[in-house]
């Protein structure tokens, strides 16, 4: 005998499942909890000349703070600050390809995934609501890719103008694909006699690219040169002064003597990184790394534009301060800090009081677009509603004639 739920629970449980998923930033980061943004994370404090100095450069800046799970970009809207975010299940790598217009950014949760984005040229007309307001030219996700294989994706560059990733979990650098990860790249460390590298755990924590016109012109930052029985990840890992640059002809280090490196960088020809574990920022030169300054806080991102070199900064996390024996672990902030390229001075900086970790750093130029389709300090408007029903990308061609 088949007995029927009652009517009024059927109706219930109808009117929740047809209430889920109507949200567009739920539906565009693939995530229900992207609807859920506490506004504190948000909230951020500048000091020195920080928006004015974006709108003198014209940009729109582009962070990931991974473990909030925020995409967020800052620019300025017709002489106001406007800092807009996305949600995005934790962020990490990210690169602007300024020339196509487009920005690419890492989900490393597994299975990692690839978020493409693309600021909105029109939207597609419609009768059954008015169109969204498109003076900001909003970033979208117009298409995101699933990348499995344990590759703990970290930093993401272009080099050759395709797009590859650190694949941390393989001690390599990989090429994203539409078809999977290719290993292309990986430290001479991690061979064994017949020149086949050991994948199967991360050893070496190879973490950033800075790009050349190709890998072999390419460097790589990792916080060891060596395979031991002690990896990334132990509380008793060894980092102070273990972390190296590693030359990508020759897959050897190039520098030594740092502590957790990340985001290397080519600037103006010369090599830049982030010294991590003791808040520095600076070039490589003979080898040797030049700390040009110090934040206080873990340095992690870094990009430049003109002679401005932007920086992100963090708090440590309490449980991995063994890997910071330079800082003052509970006075790390998190946020980003401009300087002068070339004597280290800050210019201005910009911090969230409630924010966790940086990630990357990158820029557009303004005109391209001025961020993220949700503003920050406002509330979800009808407009976003709107744009996520009907954007049209600039790639897009709403009739094709033949």
């Amino acid at each position: 005998m088949t007995i029927s739920p009652p009517a009024a629970e059927l109706a219930s449980l109808w009117s929740r499942h047809h209430a889920r998923w109507r949200d567009g930033a739920q539906v565009a980061s693939q995530w229900s909890e992207a609807a859920e943004t506490d506004p504190k994370l948000l909230r951020s404090r500048t000091s020195g000349p920080w928006w004015e100095l974006l709108d003198q450069l014209g940009i729109t800046l582009l962070v990931t703070r991974e473990y909030e799970h925020l995409a967020m970009a800052l620019s300025v809207d017709d002489g106001q600050p406007a800092a807009s975010f996305m949600r995005l299940p934790h962020p990490s790598g990210l690169v602007a390809d300024r020339e196509r217009g487009v920005v690419h950014v890492a989900s490393t949760r597994n299975p990692n995934q690839l978020f493409t984005f693309a600021p909105v040229e029109r939207t597609l007309a419609r009768a059954d609501m008015p169109p969204p307001a498109l003076e900001r030219r909003p970033l979208v996700p117009v298409g995101t890719r699933f990348y499995p294989g344990a590759l703990y994706m970290h930093d993401l560059a272009l080099i050759g103008g395709e797009l590859h990733a650190n694949a941390v979990g393989q001690n390599a650098v990989v090429r994203l694909g539409e078809h999977g990860a290719t290993r292309v790249w990986w430290p001479r460390a991690v061979e064994d006699e017949d020149g086949v590298p050991d994948c199967s755990l991360n050893y070496l924590q190879v973490n950033s690219i800075a790009a050349g016109e190709t890998l072999a012109s390419s460097c790589f930052s990792a916080s060891s040169a060596h395979v031991s029985a002690r990896r990334p990840g132990h509380r008793n890992y060894p980092v102070d002064g273990r972390g190296v640059i590693f030359d990508g002809a020759t897959r050897e280090p190039l520098a030594s003597g740092l502590t957790r490196p990340h985001s290397a960088r080519f600037d103006a020809g010369e090599l830049w990184v982030d010294n991590s574990g003791y808040g520095e920022v600076g070039p490589v030169a003979g080898g040797a790394f030049e700390p040009r300054a110090r934040l206080g806080s873990w340095t992690r991102g870094l990009v430049f534009c003109g002679d401005v070199a932007f920086v992100g900064v963090s708090r440590v996390i309490p449980r991995y301060r063994q890997y910071a024996p330079g800082l003052e672990v509970e006075r790390s902030v998190c946020g980003v800090v401009a300087l002068q390229r070339d004597s280290g001075a800050e210019l201005a900086r910009l911090t969230w009081p409630y924010g966790n970790q940086i990630f990357a750093l990158d820029w557009l130029p303004r005109m391209t677009s001025g961020g993220f389709p949700f503003a920050a300090g406002r509330r979800v408007s009808s407009d976003s509603k709107h744009l996520f029903y009907s954007f049209l990308p600039s790639t897009h061609e709403e009739f094709q004639h033949t």
